[in-house]
């Protein structure tokens, strides 16, 4: 594992956040000790990548766009510094030739034995509602045979609401619902009806442990009528 990524978390960065957001989780039990295994969540807040791995005794890997790892400045600098110290790996969202190449990373760290944080909707939200899942977290499960557990990040989104340059102090929470088994539908990875009902079997539980309100919508495609979110 990543000297950086522990030091963070029991050194510099750990202690602080847990002094002044006092995050609590539950099922926490739910999560493996040693295997591979995909960690699905919602993500209403870019403090929910910190929050997660914080709070679970294991190493957790996300696959994170690309944009944080090329910021300008003194900001991009420290992000760039930071996703590639907690071991996170970048992908391209644009689409196409993207998607399997995120698809095939994603699928390298399961066959490490590690585990893998996915947000199934594919952004942020914009308005703190759970939107519609993409694919490709049932394409990844399947072909890698794995367990899948749902995660909600709760209250993060109070943390830095758009307009807000600091953090607010705010006291977040996990809940880490019970692994779901789709070994019903192994082998069937190329069925596009059956990814489709996978992934939303896996927002169903999303919704039902986080409380959000849901959109039978793409986030992606709201982001794109908001130009200050579209990001």
């Amino acid at each position: 594992m990543n000297a950086f990524f522990w030091f963070l978390k029991y050194v510099l960065l750990g202690p602080l956040l847990k002094a002044v957001f006092r995050p609590w989780v539950v099922g926490v039990e739910n999560v493996p000790k040693e295997g591979a295994a995909i960690l699905a969540s919602n993500h209403v807040s870019f403090f929910d990548s910190i929050f997660l791995p914080l709070m679970l005794d294991r190493h957790v890997t996300f696959l994170a766009k690309s944009e944080y790892f090329t910021g300008r400045g003194l900001m991009g600098w420290l992000s760039k510094m930071f996703f590639l110290g907690t071991g996170q790996i970048p992908i391209d969202r644009s689409g196409g030739k993207a998607s399997e190449d995120s698809l095939n990373t994603g699928l390298r760290v399961l066959a490490e034995g590690a585990l893998l944080g996915i947000y199934p909707e594919g952004t942020r939200s914009p308005d703190h509602r759970m939107y519609r899942g993409r694919t490709g977290i049932a394409r990844m499960l399947l072909e890698a045979r794995v367990p899948v557990i749902p995660v909600a990040m709760i209250g993060t989104q109070e943390l830095m609401p758009a307009g807000v340059k600091l953090p607010r102090i705010r006291r977040v929470g996990i809940v880490v619902g019970e692994p779901l088994d789709f070994s019903r539908f192994t082998g069937l990875e190329g069925d596009r009806y059956v990814l489709r009902a996978v992934t939303d079997e896996i927002q169903y539980e999303l919704w039902r442990i986080s409380g959000q309100e849901y959109a039978d919508v793409y986030a992606s495609s709201v982001k794109a009528t908001i130009p200050s979110l579209n990001r």
